[in-house]
Formats: C-alpha cells, structure tokens, sequence
C-alpha cells in the first residue's frame, strides 16, 4: 500500500488541473452531499442502467479508488461554481481498475465538484471509496479527468456488480448497432378482423439490417420481437431488460415514425403502423435516466 509521501508529489499537477478543472467538472445529475453515509445510493437514487451504460461508453477507465486526501481550490480557481459547491483536487489510492486503455499506479489524481456541507464547509470524502468513471491524461501521468462530477459515486458491491456487468456486456462480440432512425415501414392486415402484421426497418450508424415486427391475433397479446439480419425473423422476440438491446431501442427509438418512412399512403395502413409502434415503445419503456443526458 503506498504511504502518504509517495502521494504527495502528486501534487505537482494541482497547478495543471487547475486550468481544465471547469470542463473536468460539469454537473450533469444529482450532486453527491456529505450528508450520504459510507454505503452505496439507495436504488431510488442510484445510476438507472442508460445511466451506466452511456458513462461505460463515454469513459475510457472505470476504477474503483479510496480517496487518500483532498485540497480545496481557492474560491478565484473556480469562479464558476454556485456559492453553495466547492471544488476539490482529490489524491486517491487505486483499489481496483476494472477498464482501461493502459495501465495506471497505485495512484490518481483528479478534480470533483461537490455541495458544502451544512456548515458551509467541503464535505470530507478522506478514506471513503467510490467508483469513478472519466478518461486518463494523455500529458499528465496519473491523472483522470472525471465525465462529470457526478461520475464519482459511492462504491459498493451492489454498484460494482452492476457496473461489470455492464462492461462485460460492452466488450462481447455481439454488441448490437446504434439505432439512427426508422424507415420503410409497412402494415398488411390479416385474413381475419383484427389480424396484421407490422414491418418496421430500423436505420443503424453501422447500417446492420435491424426490423421491428408486430403480430396481431384476434384475441391474443400483440406479439412482437427485433430480427438483427436481412430476413425479418418470425420467431424474433423483444430485447431483454438491462440488454444492451433494449438500451438501443429503449434510449434511441424516436418517439413517433417519420412521416416519410411509410410505403403505404393509405389512412388505415398508416395508423395501424402507428399503434404498432406505439405499443413497442409502451413494452420497451422508458429509458430512465438520473446522471447523463
């Protein structure tokens, strides 16, 4: 475990920081208080899974650190922040590195706004541990420069278990496209009344074929499923919750089909592909966020 002395020149880079501290810090969500206990946000409180998905892909190093000590900048280094934050440079000891482009020391160093606690102090984060997410310095060894300052959240094993599932889902193979927009969709009806089926081409940034299809039965649940490939599949099935699937479609859907995507330019046609839609994006839900934009 490294000592305070092989920390302290460290501090050389406080200077550094300084300059970029304003972009390093941009709140984005809920700012952390002092007043949260050593354990980890309450799920009502905690990152939703857009939220660590989207900081997951926006960071290039996820770690878990125990901040070792903490120096406040001077009220005229942060002349942006709100009276009622502070601006700290923090010195952590790296507990854990869970992804990055290199590999990093015992040691890190970064800049984090947060609220003043209640006596108009900063809040004291010495020994506690939190999962941080951010981007290492390319110029400055052992220094990380946070997403936000809600990027730092406290550690816990129910956050970290979460988190690598995250990660782990973010490097298999078989990471599905991002969803840019919906085109060519089509609504036939069926033999019976009551009976269609929707066919909804997805556009991706990689342009991988990807469909939406709607099934309606008379009597049954509408079923419906996403085919990734050329064929649309009859047999396809909705995304799993906490996929990173569902997050395509869930976060990146647009809320209602372009009114040039339809073949059809018959009324019936049209609004029967509409409540389609309509009804994929109330199975989907909503793509709930409590930190990223």
């Amino acid at each position: 475990m490294p000592t305070r002395s092989s920390i302290t020149p460290f501090r050389a880079l406080f200077v550094g920081l300084l300059g970029s501290a304003a972009a390093a810090c941009a709140t984005t969500g809920p700012a952390m208080s002092q007043d949260m206990p050593v354990a980890e946000l309450p799920p009502s409180q905690a990152p939703t899974y857009a939220d660590l998905v989207t900081m997951a892909m926006d960071a290039d190093t996820v770690a878990i650190v125990a901040v070792e000590d903490q120096i406040p900048f001077p009220a005229e280094r942060a002349p942006n922040l709100p009276p009622s934050q502070v601006r700290l440079y923090i010195e952590a000891l790296t507990q854990s590195l869970l992804v990055a482009p290199q590999g990093v020391g015992s040691e890190l160093v970064f800049v984090v706004d947060q609220k003043r606690d209640a006596d108009g102090d900063a809040p004291d984060l010495e020994d506690r541990t939190f999962l941080i997410f951010g981007d290492l310095s390319r110029s400055q060894p052992g220094a990380i420069q946070l997403l936000s300052s809600d990027s730092m959240l406290p550690a816990g094993p129910r956050i970290e278990s979460r988190v690598r599932r995250v990660l782990t889902q973010l490097a298999s193979a078989d990471v599905p496209p991002a969803i840019t927009g919906v085109r060519d969709v089509i609504s036939v009806p069926g033999n019976l009344a009551g009976e269609s089926e929707t066919q909804m081409f997805v556009e991706t940034e990689s342009g991988a074929p990807v469909s939406l299809s709607v099934i309606r039965r008379p009597g049954m649940t509408p079923e419906w499923g996403v085919s990734l490939g050329e064929l649309v599949d009859a047999s396809a099935t909705p995304p799993e919750p906490e996929s990173l699937e569902w997050f395509q479609f869930a976060c990146f859907l647009p809320r209602e089909l372009p009114a040039d995507s339809f073949l059809q330019t018959d009324r019936a046609s049209q609004a029967r592909a509409r409540e389609d839609y309509a009804f994929i994006l109330a199975e989907l839900g909503p793509c709930e966020r409590r930190f990223t934009g």
